[in-house]
């Protein structure tokens, strides 16, 4: 076993390490701030007493310690491998000395090779420590400059080596790949399995000097975005667009000499038109004398994540007021110098005195802005969660996505894309060759019309720009067919020409525009529904159609239900649903221990929510999924859209799912207490548009 593994085995069993021998796990294990890439960490809990760095320095010694290397090699590999990574350790109190003697904590492979100079200052002039200084301070650029975070310069002080008769070309090789290999497989050995092969090339080029030349600034950018392209962005036509406006290789031309830290896991998140946008302020700096050689966004990518629930979640509230100040900044502010005056956010550049060569980019928010987000942070977890999220369009003037669920959208849309099978009887009644989704949320309706429908031309309109770009990203990655717009479903003539579609589909979207959009002043009011078919009725053609998907209430009315609940918490559910519900009052009696009497419908929309668990009861309660009855809905369709709408289909049926979902959390039963089933939750209503008589 290497000696290294040997320390870290007894610091872990309770022994201090010896400060003289192995002063690099005392600064390692001493740590009492974490510093740590975001990208490599999936959830906080991870992070739950332990330490990151000592954890991943162990493994890359064990990986060390299973490869087939000369013993001359192995002992210069640990040495590097022991004090990469110190300049993230130390006390409070220690880094703060280091940094006022000029130690680059901020630039982590700098900061080790000077921390290991400080202790070696009697050796420096040896040819061992120059050979593991020098491997320290370029250590990790090798797979930084396959992700086009680093430009190839960086690499001469491993050149500067074999000038000198340190190394010769294939001893350098020899060390590096090793090396590299611990590196790379210590984060994950799948990565290292996928790039190895572009490692040995990039080695040999840099042992050999048969580099070709720094890459254009496009390909650098490609390389940058590796992430978001594997996601589906559409890096190509988007850079082409861009490119319109500016001249990237120009304006970004002293990204050829600089390193950027953190850039992808500060940004991945962003889209390309705004990482771009970021890239320019930062290397659009005021001229102060010294050449920045480093670019560092590390403080942005911290400020990006936080803690939900134990996992790492993007801060959303965040990311949407970047996104508005990045919009309202043109290309020509940008290269003007020119800034938003914004009372809320403001980008900076900040240069330390210690450390002129490195610049740190990130975004400052306001007192109140952090407060308000804070705010909606902890309102995630109740009612006030709506709330909040209005306050904070208000104060930035945001983009007023409904249904932008902000946290947890991916899971959303997710959820959406399970219920293809329940979605596939709309197959049956789409009509001509143009059929419009209204509210696609994850696109399964997209998808489902593609594979089963191929002559049909489908388009999602949406009005939340989250969706539309999600689904643009899953078009460019999967190869669809179908298109996707934003749009308000309340006016589709505004986006679509009279006799564009032929079927227009609102797929379990109408009880959503029915809760959450204010229609005349309020909300949960009818006049939207009307509002919605008439929008889509006034641009079918004569044959065209409408297709409803959704929520129904059950008739007769009257009817009342007991709900008899099997779980401990279940009345004092009833009691909050009750309180929060703001479709319309919902009426209970308690009859028993853990039992009450409601009215049928009523009873029904209360199980839609709880149904869903605690995790989306504060969406849930939001919503009113059923606000007519099938007489009710067939009447207010012929009074909102004339003769002119005949319904060709009116059934409805209980969605699969919701008997087993409670049948082991309540008892459905009459009046007088026999269990009877669930009545029907949803509606499939098909409106054919025909001439108008006289």
């Amino acid at each position: 076993m290497l000696a290294s593994l040997s320390a870290i085995a007894a610091y872990r069993e309770g022994q201090e390490p010896d400060s003289i021998h192995n002063e690099w796990l005392s600064y390692i294990v001493t740590a009492e701030q974490t510093v740590f890439n975001l990208e490599r960490i999936h959830s906080f809990r991870e992070l739950d007493d332990v330490n990151p760095v000592l954890d991943y320095v162990e493994r890359t010694l064990l990986i060390l310690d299973k490869l087939d290397v000369s013993f001359w090699i192995r002992e210069i590999i640990e040495e590097v491998l022991i004090w990469s990574e110190v300049a993230k350790g130390g006390t409070r109190r220690q880094r703060k000395l280091w940094q006022k003697q000029g130690i680059n904590l901020f630039v982590h492979n700098i900061g080790s090779a000077q921390l290991y100079l400080e202790k070696n200052r009697s050796a420096a002039r040896r040819e061992r420590f120059r050979v593991i200084h020098t491997l320290i301070a370029t250590h990790g650029l090798i797979g930084q400059q396959l992700r086009g975070e680093v430009p190839f310069t960086e690499n001469e002080p491993l050149q500067e080596l074999m000038k000198s008769g340190l190394l010769s070309p294939d001893e350098l090789v020899n060390i590096l790949l090793p090396l590299n290999h611990c590196i790379i497989a210590g984060v994950s050995v799948d990565l290292w399995d996928s790039i190895k092969d572009n490692v040995e090339e990039l080695i040999g080029q840099i042992a050999y000097h048969t580099y070709p030349g720094e890459p254009v600034i496009l390909d650098r950018l490609k390389l940058l975005r590796t992430h978001s392209i594997r996601k589906g962005e559409r890096f190509n036509p988007e850079i082409d667009q861009i490119q319109e406006h500016i001249d990237l290789e120009k304006q970004l031309a002293p990204l050829k000499q600089q390193t950027l830290w953190y850039v992808e896991s500060a940004l991945q998140e962003f889209s390309l038109e705004e990482f771009i946008k970021v890239l320019l302020l930062a290397v659009r700096h005021g001229n102060t004398g010294q050449p920045v050689r480093h670019i560092s966004f590390e403080k942005l990518m911290n400020l990006m994540y936080y803690d939900y629930k134990g996992t790492k979640k993007i801060n959303v509230y965040k990311k949407r007021i970047i996104e508005k100040y990045l919009l309202g900044l043109s290309w020509e502010m940008i290269l003007g110098g020119q800034d938003i005056a914004s009372p809320h956010l403001k980008h900076t550049l900040q240069q330390h005195p210690e450390l002129p060569d490195t610049l740190f980019f990130t975004f400052e928010f306001s007192p109140a802005a952090e407060k308000l987000i804070e705010f909606c942070m902890e309102a995630e977890k109740s009612p006030l969660y709506e709330k909040a999220v209005l306050m904070l369009f208000d104060l930035f003037e945001l983009r007023r996505d409904a249904y932008d669920r902000f946290h947890n959208e991916e899971d959303y849309l997710s959820d959406m894309n399970q219920t293809a099978d329940y979605k596939k009887v709309i197959l049956d009644y789409i009509a001509g060759n143009r059929a419009i989704d209204i509210g696609p949320g994850g696109g399964v309706m997209l998808d489902l019309i593609e594979l089963e429908l191929p002559h049909i031309q489908a388009t999602g309109i949406d009005i939340s720009a989250n969706v539309i770009e999600a689904l643009e990203r899953k078009k460019q990655l999967e190869g669809h067919t179908w298109n996707v717009q934003k749009g308000d479903a309340l006016n589709l003539s505004s986006y679509l020409n009279p006799g564009q579609a032929d079927t227009i589909i609102f797929s379990s979207i109408l009880h959503e525009m029915y809760s959450y959009i204010e229609f005349e002043g309020r909300r949960f009011n009818h006049h939207t529904i009307a509002a919605a078919l008439l929008s889509a009725f006034e641009i079918l053609p004569s044959g065209g159609r409408i297709i409803i998907r959704d929520g129904i209430m059950t008739e007769p009315g009257t009817l009342r239900r007991r709900i008899r609940f099997l779980e401990a918490d279940g009345l004092e559910w009833l009691r909050r649903y009750k309180n929060d519900f703001a479709g319309r009052t919902i009426q209970f009696e308690v009859c028993g221990e853990q039992e009450v009497l409601m009215p049928v419908n009523d009873a029904m929309e209360f199980l839609y929510t709880y149904t869903w668990g605690e995790e989306a009861y504060v969406h849930e309660v939001q919503e009113q999924f059923g606000y007519f009855t099938p007489g009710e809905y067939a009447d207010f369709i012929r009074a909102a859209l004339g003769d002119s709408a005949l319904i060709i289909e009116n059934r409805h049926f209980l969605q699969e799912g919701y008997t087993e979902a409670l049948q082991e959390r309540v008892l459905f039963m009459d009046e007088q207490g026999i269990p009877v089933p669930l009545p029907d939750s949803t509606c499939l209503i098909v409106i054919e548009k025909v001439k108008e008589h006289g």
